[in-house]
């Protein structure tokens, strides 16, 4: 086995062109032709078993039916209604497990109605042409602070905005969005998060104050005391240890940390990637981290899990999709010590699992090492406590309204947890919590 050095992290692998058509949008809109074509599948079920397995509970029918009369404005007030960030959703969202998983077209040799697209077709123009759907309501005098300007942040923070409350939101980053715009593969979202952003706060009453950090420059006493209301989507700001000797070599680091760089990044040719990355982990950041390291020039790309494929948290297509793109998934298998020359990762070993009496991953006594000039960590992140709420399972904790254990404090998104740590059901925390702030307010 070659034993790789940081050496190998190199810059330019692919040229420019090369660079921009692997990172353009993967999914390309659906023409008018298609859209009516794609629509005409629907049979606009009574009981619609998609709105029933979409978090946000878009009405999907009404706003497909709506598409096949031409009635784009009709279908985008009917999605962006119940889920703000609609846009952002048509595109990241796993609809082969939640409404096209449940449409009822989807068995034998047929195939669900394309709702992710058509969602997206019905959304694309109000972007687009800056076209604002919503009016805020007369002036309340009431003030709202929402840490944190991620998908549960800015679903709160509109929906507060509509009944005319003023909102003010303290991000910690450089821009809006979260893990729209930080976390998820740029070949999804191709210069479309901010463009979404920038027309949700267009509707008015919302300011944003950036490099605003909860425990550092921002106390939660201090928003109590000053709002009448205070809303927490903090969103997860830690990664797990691997725990094994060598994880703070040079090479090693957080796989959201790579996309977040790489989201960022104005040339995709100044950016570094290894000959041969190993990923570990096996959900949709691994899926992200490992594609994008291959169509930034990777030649070897290797994603490890420590459990079979059935229970990896990436969609049994995103990891079809990774395969295609030339990743080789390795299940069953655990780090044990990276190894490295001169203070850098050169390799790291591994041990096989299988599962034990109790479910759980044990070590088969046999090993395996992997060549690697750059390992990408990406097995689950924890939130960072706060002081104040208290906690449940490591979240905050929050009552069905999404009311912390603070009075005036409410939360949601990824720092509760829920049933699934999803940008769709961030969106919905927020819009929920919104409903509940609102009620407190006119109390």
């Amino acid at each position: 086995m070659t034993r790789l050095t940081h050496a190998d992290i190199q810059a330019g692998r692919l040229s420019a062109e090369q660079l921009a058509h692997n990172f353009d949008d993967i999914a390309p809109p659906l023409t008018r032709q298609q859209a009516l074509l794609a629509a005409q599948r629907c049979f606009y079920c009574y009981d619609a078993p998609c709105t029933v397995a979409c978090p946000t509970s878009i009405d999907i029918p009404s706003f497909i039916k709506r598409i096949g009369s031409d009635n784009l404005k009709g279908a985008a007030t009917d999605i962006l209604s119940a889920n703000i960030l609609g846009g952002s959703c048509a595109r990241v969202c796993p609809t082969e497990i939640l409404c096209e998983g449940a449409c009822v077209r989807n068995k034998d040799d047929d195939k669900p109605v394309q709702i992710g697209a058509l969602q997206r077709y019905a959304t694309d123009w109000v972007y687009r042409d800056k076209v604002q759907l919503f009016q805020r309501a007369a002036p309340t005098g009431k003030r709202v602070a929402v840490v944190g300007a991620g998908p549960a942040g800015l679903s709160c923070a509109h929906a507060l905005a509509r009944q005319g409350h003023a909102v003010t939101i303290f991000e910690a980053q450089a821009k809006p969005g979260g893990l729209n715009e930080y976390g998820i593969a740029a070949y999804k979202v191709p210069g479309f998060a901010q463009a979404e952003v920038e027309w949700l706060l267009s509707i008015g009453g919302i300011s944003v104050e950036h490099g605003r950090e909860l425990g550092r420059n921002l106390a939660l006493a201090d928003l109590k005391r000053d709002f009448d209301a205070v809303f927490l989507g903090l969103g997860l700001g830690s990664v797990n240890a691997l725990g094994v000797p060598g994880e703070h070599l040079e090479g090693v680091r957080n796989a959201v940390d790579f996309i977040a760089e790489l989201r960022q990044s104005d040339n995709l040719s100044r950016l570094p990637v290894g000959r041969r990355v190993v990923v570990i982990g096996g959900g949709n950041t691994a899926i992200d981290a490992a594609i994008q390291s291959r169509r930034l020039g990777a030649e070897e790309v290797t994603l490890v899990y420590r459990r079979g494929v059935e229970t990896m948290g990436a969609t049994v297509l995103e990891q079809a999709f990774a395969r295609d793109e030339g990743v080789r998934i390795v299940n069953w298998a655990r780090p044990v010590e990276v190894h490295g020359i001169d203070g850098a990762v050169s390799a790291i070993e591994f041990a096989y699992t299988s599962a034990g009496a109790d479910g759980r991953p044990t070590d088969t006594g046999e090993r395996f090492t992997l060549a690697a000039d750059s390992v990408l960590k990406a097995i689950g992140q924890a939130f960072d406590p706060v002081d104040g709420p208290a906690l449940k399972g490591g979240r905050i904790a929050v009552d069905a309204h999404h009311h912390t254990t603070v009075e005036k404090v409410w939360a949601g998104g990824d720092c509760v947890g829920g049933k699934v740590d999803l940008t769709v059901q961030s969106v919905e925390d927020g819009k929920r919590a919104a409903a509940a702030i609102d009620a407190s307010l006119r109390a």
